[in-house]
Order: C-alpha cells, then structure tokens, then sequence
C-alpha cells in the first residue's frame, strides 16, 4: 500500500515541481513574482486539448504546440507588461498587480471561449495499460509523467550548468547591471527566459490534465497558490530547491489523502510546509538575508 502511494505521489509531485520550475526562473532571473504562470498553465493546457481534439493531433504534438503556446504568451507578456515596467524602475508590488490583471485576462479570456465547464482529453491519446511490478501498478499516464518531468528537470539543469546560455541567465541572476557591463543581452535573455519558463507551465499543464483527466478555465489559480508555496519551500529562486519542494508537496498531499483523509488534503501538506519554514525560514535551498539597519 505505502509503495503504491509513492508512486503516486511521484507522479503528482513531478509535475508541481516542473510548474514550480519556471515559475522560480522568472523569480531568479527576472526578480518578478510573475502572479499570470498559474493563468500561462492553464493556456498551454488548453492548446493541447485543441491540438489534439479539433485538430486530431497526437498528444506529443500536443505538447509541442501547449510550450510553443505557452511560451509565446509568457514571452509577449514580458515585453508588453514587464519590461515597461522595468525601464521605469517599478518597484516589485507594481509587477504583482500587472500579473494579476493578466491573469484575470487569460482566465476570463478561457472562459469565454471553452465555457466554465470541466473538458477532458480525448480517450485514446494514451494507452490505458497497467503495468504491475512486485505488486505495485502504475499506468502509462504516470510513467509518461516522471519520465517526461524528471527529463525536462535535468534537461534544465544541464542548460544551467553547462552552457554558456546558462551561465549567461546565472550572471543576469546574480547582477544585470554587472551582466551588462561584461557585453550579456539582458533584455533577450530576459525574454528567453520569460518564454522557457512558459513553455515549462504549458507542458505541466497538460500533464496535469491527463493526470487529473479534468481542463477548466481556474485550473490555473490553485496550481500557482502550490507554486508559490514550492518556490518558498525550495528557497526562492532555487532550481533544485523547486524541483524538491514539488516532490515534497506532492508527496504530503497522497500520503495525507490515504492516511488521514481526502477531506485534509491541503490542511496536512500545507501545514507540514508550514513546519519547515519554521525551523529554516530562507527554504531548504535559500541563502538567509540579513536586514542591515
């Protein structure tokens, strides 16, 4: 029984973690709690559904088309909304309340033209077979849903590490001015990121519409209230921090569901995030900042 709830809170915190995942990019790079990810999530799940049930697209392209989709709204809401905002040297809450309005936008927007009611992918796309290994059974859904995630989440860490587009997005990270001054692009790179970090919540989710085998056009706020609180867990701006955090939500949130009930859910697993930010304030990953008087 344990086993089995384990593989689905891998599955689960797989894709809170890749939600999370672009969601502390813009943070660590932008220094923007970009509050529209929940809102571009929603966008790029409901690009696939349309790839795939009106124009009888296999889900791969799905996928393809809900980044690609994802990514282009993240990308023009950065040069529309953002960078205005950063020439004129805003301050963070000013961002917020932008984000907010596009939200709002993108959701309504949703509503208006799929309607408020639940959808669902169309039967098929995936196969339906179990497999069942010393007694523990998992779908092609779930295996499709770790692999896929765990590869895009060493994919970008390999990006980060290795590449000098990495090192590139580390440096605006740590200084754009000092970025600037040593020949970086920071407004493209900003841009490249806002669009990898969308392309990232599109694809999570339409993992989360086959996991949760649900499409609906709020789908997008309670993901971002989990992404918030993964990225503030993992350390803000920290991608291992996130990938982890993810996985730690993820797992409360089964294993409350099968021991404690379903009734609890976001009650045990919000208070055991709670638990931890007690003992370590800055995340698991977050470097402690000192007020200086």
């Amino acid at each position: 029984m344990l086993a089995q709830q384990l593989i689905n809170a891998l599955s689960l915190g797989c894709v809170y973690a890749l939600f999370a995942l672009g969601f502390t990019l813009i943070f660590g790079v932008l220094d923007v709690i970009n509050l529209s990810h929940g809102a571009i999530f929603m966008v790029g799940a409901y690009a696939a559904l349309y790839t795939i049930a009106s124009l009888g697209m296999p889900l791969w392209a799905g996928l393809l088309i809900a980044f690609a989709v994802a990514g282009l709204g993240a990308a023009v809401i950065d040069r529309l909304v953002l960078r205005p905002l950063r020439r004129r040297g805003a301050p963070q809450l000013i961002a917020m309340i932008a984000t907010i309005g596009i939200s709002i936008i993108l959701t309504n927007g949703a509503q208006g033209i799929f309607g408020p009611n639940n959808q669902r992918f169309p039967h098929g796309i995936v196969p339906t077979d179990t497999l069942q290994v010393a007694g523990i059974r998992m779908t092609v859904v779930e295996l499709g849903i770790i692999f896929l995630s765990l590869a895009l989440m060493v994919l970008l860490m390999l990006l980060m590490r290795r590449t000098r587009f990495g090192r590139a997005m580390r440096a605006v990270a740590e200084s754009p001015k000092a970025a600037w001054l040593l020949g970086i692009d920071v407004e493209r790179l900003f841009l490249t990121t806002s669009f990898a970090a969308g392309g990232l919540g599109g694809i999570a989710g339409v993992l989360i519409g086959l996991y949760s085998d649900a499409l609906y056009p709020l789908m997008g706020e309670p993901m971002l209230q989990k992404g918030i609180a993964v990225v503030i867990l993992g350390g803000l701006g920290s991608i291992p921090g996130a990938m982890l955090g993810g996985l730690f939500l993820g797992f409360s949130e089964v294993l409350s569901v099968a021991y404690v009930g379903s009734t609890m859910r976001d009650a045990v697993a919000f208070g055991l995030l709670f638990l931890v930010l007690l003992l370590r304030p800055q995340g698991l990953f977050g470097k402690a900042v000192q007020r200086k008087a």
